[in-house]
């Protein structure tokens, strides 16, 4: 706020920029645990992959009961979390009320750098694995290594 008013309102994006890239490390953070709860494919390959039809059949009761658990927990804190989001910003915006302009601005930055930082981070893991077609036996190997850890970040 302070910046704001020193800068007569003007609007600079390079000051924002750390602000911008902390909240998008947090909506990442958050949007990881809400897939981790959300996300059930693997539960069911489980059951899918067990080779003994009475063990999946009693596998499959107690992965129904985790992933009703699961997506309880999901749609809760789903909506805690809008709950929360909705009162900070209400409360934010009642007591500055001429930041609205420079919030909506940030919060477009914010919008458009969650919308293009996946490309990167799943096109840099097959940038990786091109090369490790291509490439002799051993550098195959471990290119291919490389690709799947970045993959997993």
């Amino acid at each position: 706020m302070h910046k704001i008013y020193k800068d007569k309102g003007k609007f600079d994006i390079f000051y924002q920029i750390p602000q911008i890239i902390y909240s998008s490390i947090v909506s990442i953070i958050i949007n990881m645990i809400l897939k981790k709860l959300a996300l059930t494919e693997n539960n069911i390959l489980s059951v899918k992959n067990e080779k003994n039809y009475e063990k999946a059949i009693e596998k499959s009761k107690k992965i129904e009961l985790c992933i009703i658990i699961k997506m309880v927990l999901f749609f809760v804190l789903s909506l805690i979390f809008l709950l929360i989001f909705f009162y900070f910003i209400s409360c934010f915006c009642a007591v500055y009320t001429n930041t609205q302009k420079f919030l909506i601005e940030n919060t477009f930055v914010s919008f458009i750098l969650s919308m293009i930082y996946p490309f990167g981070l799943n096109l840099l893991p097959g940038i990786f694995r091109i090369p490790a077609l291509r490439a002799k036996n051993k550098d195959k190997k471990c290119i291919y290594i490389i690709s799947n850890i970045i993959a997993i970040i």
